[in-house]
């Protein structure tokens, strides 16, 4: 009995560790994901895999770095080069990138907002260029400053609401706003060019990265693209992925984003809470308020997750994975704050 016993413990012991490595398997299952749409794949932008970035003219002295995942721009002014952002993946790339087009020497930078992943290689610029300028909304510069992170230098410009840069042949309009982080976000426009710069607005082709890209407001969120359809422009750097963006792009992603929030706010309102919260309570006990209330809020963002991928699994690439983020983040909002 004893060695039958233990015989039975060791099944039970290697049948759990069969289904743990199976069920670790799955999440890394490439048939757990739809494949990249294939009009989102043939517009993207052709980076070299072996060179690790690509330098495109977009408008006249206007310039887009990417390696496939980050975006940066630069404007070629006669007097010297205005960058915006330095992501880390590849600003060790950005001065041989502006060199490739242009003489003229990298003389200013504007941080677009203060996450690392689009300024975090600032510091290595530094080191290169030393007297160089760093531009951004006061917000951010507090921030920094208390940060105190050598790869995001502290700026050495700084201005509250906006500000017009003009420098040889190039003007950009610069304005705050607050649509993602919550030390501030810049709108930067190019009207000669035509050109908007508003990183971690959209993703072309695709939905937002998680929650929304990580929006601190999503009650901002919702306005940004009428605020970004307000600019006269033809192109948009977005800051991330394969693909510049268009007036298109812009309308198909608040599409997305409304029919989001709607699909949650109709889904939330139309349950009978108590009625699911019994339910929950039968299983865990009243005890457990936490596991009650998480069941109910699983069970909106799970059939709002449903209808999300069903409608728009052909148009956006990628709403399989980020989509149940996006229904939670517009949960958030629905039920807190609108």
């Amino acid at each position: 009995m004893r060695v039958r016993g233990i015989v039975s413990v060791v099944v039970v012991a290697i049948g759990f560790v069969a289904m743990t490595f199976a069920s670790e398997q799955g999440q890394n299952d490439p048939a757990r994901y739809v494949p990249v749409l294939p009009a989102v794949k043939a517009r993207a932008l052709p980076v070299d895999p072996a060179k690790g970035y690509l330098v495109k003219q977009i408008k006249p002295s206007v310039f887009v770095i990417t390696d496939g995942v980050y975006q940066s721009a630069f404007v070629t002014t006669g007097q010297g080069v205005i960058l915006i952002d330095a992501p880390e993946s590849f600003a060790p790339r950005i001065p041989q990138a502006v060199a490739e087009v242009t003489k003229e020497p990298i003389q200013q930078i504007v941080y677009s907002h203060t996450h690392v992943d689009h300024i975090g290689g600032a510091g290595y610029l530094v080191q290169q260029i030393p007297h160089l300028r760093i531009v951004a909304e006061q917000g951010v510069t507090e921030y920094l400053r208390g940060k105190n992170d050598r790869r995001r230098p502290v700026p050495t410009s700084t201005f509250a609401s906006g500000r017009t840069i003009v420098l040889g042949s190039a003007r950009l309009e610069i304005k705050r706003a607050n649509w993602h982080s919550d030390e501030g976000d810049l709108f930067i426009y190019l009207p000669n060019q035509k050109v908007l710069i508003a990183i971690d607005t959209l993703s072309a082709g695709y939905v937002p990265f998680m929650d929304f890209d990580l929006s601190s407001n999503f009650h901002n969120h919702l306005k940004v693209f009428d605020e970004l359809l307000a600019y006269d422009f033809d192109v948009l750097v977005p800051g991330h992925l394969t693909s510049l963006a268009t007036r298109d792009d812009v309308r198909e992603s608040k599409d997305y984003a409304l029919d989001v929030y709607r699909t949650v706010k109709r889904i939330h309102e139309g349950t009978d809470q108590m009625q699911v919260m019994s339910a929950a309570a039968a299983l865990y006990t009243w005890d457990n308020k936490y596991a009650i209330f998480r069941t109910l809020l699983d069970g909106v963002i799970d059939k709002c997750d449903a209808e999300i991928k069903a409608r728009w699994v052909n148009t956006l690439a990628g709403v399989d994975i980020w989509g149940s983020s996006h229904c939670r983040a517009a949960l958030i909002y629905a039920r807190w704050d609108d």
